[in-house]
């Protein structure tokens, strides 16, 4: 490397599978199943408040924590959810978005040589921001099909040079919800070797089948050393929005605070204003919309099964995931590539949530989308896809 290179984290970077399969998509007429986006925005009332606020102002920037009536209106959601208590002037951060309250808790609470713990599959914005922070990676990979977290795996990546964890769940790309005896066992760890955790839960309300989402931060003695990540965009399908938040004691808070205010500084204020409408009156949709996604989630899930996909259980999220190991000997991402180019669907190879060396026979699906586009969908699956069983087939 010479001193004219580019940052060899960000300029080794390839183009996101997202804008590849995107693109292919388009090219071939392909129903989008890739990225994960609803096909519907979320309440009309939610956006006629964020709109009222624009016309009438003011449009200047606002306080760079978050208007104070967004970061109220976070604090008085964890308490009634949660029973958590957060204090809006030193514990709550507004963000322009979830991924930038992600970034700013990374460069906030690690550097050069500390290490950070990434649980695999992970959220492809993770492994860049800690590698350009100077943090070394020590990923712990869960295994399909329950992909669950137990006490020898995380024995084999704590370390006394641990300093953070990174906790998502509902798990994105894989739709697990971790049990209260996973998270349990990560506490356990956190005490042992004095680490954080930074709490991904932007999908918190998106829970299926009666499950429990549980904050980690709620559990005790992890009040002092945990953070948590909301998302306006997943909980009100206002993707476009970019409102997140960021909550936790007000000691992890500050360093945090920092990164933001030269990340991003602050976000829209009407767009606050909305959300702070929206998390006062309606989480009804909220709330609704999982039983919406829930029934979403069985209707795509018959039509991969009965296509020959091997489907893993979803237990919340936007996505599903499937085996094609009864389907093809193919790569997953040579075979998305031709479901997208043959059977008019497209999904994403799970093996671009992992290090080096994932598994190639995984891929997901999103059903955040119209009843009538999973529907097509499952007519096209059946098309090109009746039940094949033998390798190769489609």
């Amino acid at each position: 490397m010479t001193r004219r290179d580019p940052n060899p984290v960000f300029g080794a970077l390839g183009t996101t599978i997202f804008t590849v399969m995107s693109a292919l998509a388009a090219k071939h007429g392909a129903i989008n199943l890739g990225q994960g986006f609803p096909d519907e925005d979320g309440p009309l009332a939610i956006r006629e408040a964020a709109a009222k606020a624009l016309r009438e102002g003011p449009n200047q920037y606002p306080p760079m924590p978050g208007l104070i009536e967004l970061r109220c209106a976070v604090a008085a959601h964890s308490r009634r959810f949660y029973d958590l208590e957060f204090d809006p002037e030193t514990e709550i951060i507004i963000t322009s978005g979830a991924t930038e309250a992600l970034t700013d808790c990374m460069l906030g609470l690690v550097g050069p040589g500390d290490e950070a713990i990434l649980i695999e599959p992970n959220y492809d914005s993770y492994p860049p921001i800690l590698k350009a922070a100077g943090a070394r990676i020590r990923p712990l990979r869960l295994e399909a099909p329950k992909f669950r977290i137990d006490e020898a795996a995380l024995a084999a990546v704590f370390s006394e040079r641990t300093k953070l964890i990174m906790v998502n769940s509902p798990l994105n790309p894989i739709g697990r919800v971790f049990d209260r005896e996973e998270l349990e066992l990560i506490a356990q760890f956190l005490k042992r070797y004095d680490a954080y955790a930074v709490c991904d839960e932007v999908y918190e309300h998106l829970v299926f089948d009666g499950r429990e989402h549980i904050p980690l931060i709620s559990l005790p003695g992890m009040r002092e050393r945990t953070v948590r990540v909301g998302s306006a965009g997943k909980m009100f399908s206002l993707t476009g929005w970019k409102i997140g938040w960021i909550e936790g004691p007000a000691r992890l808070i500050l360093p945090i605070m920092k990164a933001h205010q030269f990340n991003t500084f602050t976000t829209s204020p009407a767009l606050q204003l909305g959300v702070a409408y929206a998390l006062e009156h309606e989480m009804d949709y909220a709330l609704g919309n999982a039983r919406e996604l829930q029934g979403k989630r069985d209707l795509i899930a018959k039509a991969l099964a009965g296509a020959g996909f091997e489907v893993l259980s979803c237990e919340g999220t936007y996505f599903i995931t499937t085996s094609i190991r009864n389907l093809t000997n193919e790569p997953d991402l040579e075979f998305c590539k031709r479901l997208t180019r043959e059977a008019g669907i497209t999904a994403i190879p799970l093996s671009v949530f992992y290090g080096e060396d994932g598994p190639t026979d995984l891929v997901r699906f999103a059903f955040c989308k119209k009843r009538e586009v999973i529907e097509e969908s499952a007519r096209r699956l059946s098309a090109h896809l009746p039940g094949a069983s033998a390798n190769g087939a489609g």
